[in-house]
C-alpha cells in the first residue's frame, strides 16, 4: 500500500505578481522606442515621440509644485491638442487622478464635475477655452487654475514648463490607483462618475492591440474629442509607432481633404459625422484611398447607410461597441462588413478576447440563442464603480456582472446584434418596439438621411410609435409611404403613428441623437415619461 504524502500548500504571493502595465507605463515605452518619429501633429505644432517624452516631464515638474501627486484630482478643459493630453499623462503619472471636462459641456455641468470630485487643480487650454475657464474660475475660486498658453487669470502651465531644464519623466502609476473620473455621456439622466484604475485604463490599451486590428504604424485622425472615446486610440497608435494627427471640431471638408493630404490610414467617426462625409459635394472629388480602417461606433449606424459608406470608402469598416463603464465589450471586424452579407451589417460584433458575455432575461437567466436579452459583461476593463453613488454600483454591478442597459440577439457564430437601449423600448398595446429596428427600416428609403424613433404618450395604447426624419438633400418625403414602407418590413406594432420631417435631428456633444429632447415636448408636464 503506498501513501501519498501531503503537499504544502503553495506560498501565498503578493497580488502585485498579476497586475498589468498601467496606460502610463505603456505610453512610456512607446515613446521611448520611437524617440525620432512625429507622434503628434496639429495645427498649432508637431512633437516627435522624443519631445512628448521631455513635455510630460517638464509639466509634470510644474504640477508637482502645484501640490499634484498620489491622490490628488485634476479637471482638464481643452479641444484637441497634444498638450492637454500630455498634461493627463503627467498627472497620473505622478498618481493623481484626471477628470476629463467636455469641450462642448454646458458651463453649469462642467462646474458640477469639478464639485463633485472636489478638483484641486483645473487645466483649460486658453486657445479655446479662456472665456470659460474664467467662469469656472469664478466658480471654483479655491481651486489652482493652471492654463495651456497666456490667459488672464491662472498660471501659465506651458510656459512654465518651457522654462524648466531637460528632464526624464517620472512614472509613480500604481495600477490599484484612481486614475480617470469620467462622465457617463448617455442621454438619459444625470451624468455618472465612473471611476477607472491606472491598470483598468492599461487594459483598455491592451485590449484595443489585441482585437482592433490596427494598421501597421497608424497615421490616426483624431476628429472626435480625445476626451472620449477617441482618446482611447492615442496610446496604442503610439505603440505602434504611428502618428496621431489631431482635430479640432468635425467639418466634412476638412477631414475629406485631410485624409487625402496626410495620407490617413485610420480614424474614428460617429454615425451621424459619416452619414455628413457621405452627404458632402468633395466626398466625390477626394482621394479617400489611403484609408485602411475607419472605426465607428457610440450609436447604431444604419445598415442601408453603411452600405452606402462600403461602397464610397471602400472594405474598410470596423465597429466599435462599449460604454463609458466598460471599454471595449465587441468589435465587428472589416472583414464581416460585407455588402454580400448585408444581414451582419445590423452586428456591433464579437466580443473582445478579454471579456465575457452574457445576454440574461429580466430574472438573470440566460436567453435561448437568437433571443433578446441585455448584455451583460465580466471583463478586467469594467468600471471600479460609480464616484459616491454605492447604491448605482450596487445595481449596475452587484451580481458580478456589468448590467449595460443594452438589449442584444446572439447568432450561431457569436455576433451581437444590439435591438436597443432598454430604457429607449416603447411599450405599445402591451407589445414590445425597439426604436432601432423601426429606424432601420426608415433608412432603407432611398431619400431618407437619418432618423430617430421614439415613443409618445398615447391614451389608447399608452405610448405611440412616433417618428423624426431627415430628407436627403433636395428631397420630399411621403409619410404615408413611409408608413407603408414600414408596415410592409415589421408590421402595424412597429409603424410610426405620426412623423416630423425636419432639417436636422439634435444631438449631444458626442454627436449622438439626442432622444430627450426630442421627448420631451412630447412628455412636459407629465410625471411619468412613459406610457
Amino acid at each position: 500500500m503506498t501513501t501519498t504524502e501531503p503537499q504544502a500548500e503553495a506560498p501565498a504571493v503578493p497580488a502585485a505578481v498579476h497586475d498589468t502595465p498601467t496606460d502610463s507605463t505603456l505610453v512610456f515605452r512607446a515613446l521611448a522606442r520611437h524617440p525620432g518619429r512625429v507622434a503628434f501633429r496639429s495645427d498649432r505644432l508637431d512633437l516627435t515621440y522624443a519631445q512628448t517624452a521631455g513635455l510630460i516631464a517638464r509639466i509634470q515638474r510644474v504640477l508637482e509644485r502645484h501640490g499634484v501627486g498620489p491622490g490628488s484630482r485634476t479637471a482638464i478643459l481643452s479641444a484637441n491638442r497634444p498638450e492637454s493630453w500630455c498634461s493627463s499623462v503627467a498627472n497620473i503619472a505622478l498618481g493623481g487622478a484626471t477628470t476629463m471636462l467636455h469641450p462642448l459641456g454646458a458651463r453649469e455641468a462642467q462646474t458640477a464635475q469639478i464639485a463633485e470630485l472636489g478638483a484641486q487643480v483645473v487645466i483649460v487650454d486658453a486657445a479655446d477655452h479662456a472665456p470659460r475657464g474664467a467662469e469656472l474660475q469664478a466658480d471654483h475660486p479655491g481651486a489652482t487654475f493652471l492654463t495651456l498658453g497666456p490667459a488672464d487669470y491662472g498660471t501659465d502651465l506651458l510656459a512654465a514648463a518651457a522654462a524648466e531644464p531637460d528632464c526624464a519623466p517620472i512614472n509613480r502609476s500604481d495600477p490599484r490607483q484612481p486614475a480617470h473620473y469620467n462622465f457617463t455621456g448617455g442621454t438619459t439622466g444625470r451624468p455618472k462618475g465612473v471611476m477607472r484604475t491606472a491598470g483598468g485604463a492599461g487594459k483598455i490599451t491592451l485590449a484595443v492591440m489585441a482585437d482592433f486590428d490596427l494598421p501597421p504604424q497608424p497615421r490616426y485622425l483624431a476628429v472626435a474629442p480625445i476626451s472620449h472615446v477617441a482618446g482611447t486610440k492615442i496610446t496604442p497608435t503610439l505603440l505602434k509607432g504611428g502618428t496621431i494627427h489631431l482635430m479640432n471640431g468635425f467639418d466634412p471638408a476638412r477631414v475629406l481633404a485631410t485624409i487625402e493630404a496626410e495620407k490617413i490610414s485610420m480614424t474614428l467617426l460617429v454615425p451621424t459625422m459619416i452619414y455628413a462625409l457621405l452627404d458632402h459635394p468633395d466626398m466625390a472629388t477626394r482621394d479617400v484611398s489611403s484609408l485602411e480602417m475607419v472605426l465607428y461606433g457610440a450609436a447604431p449606424m444604419s445598415p442601408t447607410r453603411l452600405g452606402e459608406a462600403i461602397a464610397k470608402f471602400g472594405p474598410v469598416f470596423a465597429q466599435l461597441y462599449g460604454q463609458t463603464e466598460c471599454y471595449p465589450i465587441a468589435v465587428l471586424p472589416v472583414a464581416d462588413h460585407d455588402v454580400s452579407r448585408p444581414e451582419l451589417l445590423s452586428a456591433c460584433g464579437f466580443a473582445v478576447s478579454s471579456a465575457t458575455v452574457r445576454l440574461l432575461d429580466p430574472e438573470g437567466n440566460d436567453v435561448p440563442q437568437g433571443m433578446p436579452g441585455e448584455i451583460s459583461v465580466q471583463a478586467p476593463q469594467v468600471m471600479e464603480g460609480y464616484y459616491q453613488r454605492p447604491d448605482l454600483t450596487a445595481e449596475t454591478l452587484g451580481d458580478g456582472w456589468l448590467r449595460t442597459g443594452d438589449v442584444a440577439v446572439r447568432d450561431a457564430e457569436g455576433r451581437l446584434y444590439i435591438v436597443d437601449r432598454r430604457k429607449d423600448m416603447i411599450v405599445s398595446g402591451g407589445f414590445n418596439v425597439y426604436p432601432r429596428e423601426v429606424e432601420d427600416a426608415l433608412a432603407e428609403h432611398p431619400d431618407v438621411a437619418m432618423a430617430a424613433v421614439i415613443g409618445i404618450p398615447d391614451e389608447k395604447w399608452g405610448e405611440a410609435v412616433c417618428a423624426y426624419v431627415v430628407p436627403r438633400a433636395g428631397a420630399t418625403l411621403d409619410p404615408e409611404a413611409l408608413a407603408a414602407m414600414v408596415k410592409a418590413r415589421k408590421g402595424g406594432v412597429h409603424t410610426p403613428k405620426s412623423f416630423h420631417l425636419v432639417d436636422a435631428l439634435p444631438q449631444t456633444p458626442l454627436g449622438k441623437i439626442d432622444k430627450v429632447a426630442l421627448r420631451t415636448p412630447h412628455w412636459a408636464g407629465r410625471e411619468r415619461k412613459v406610457g
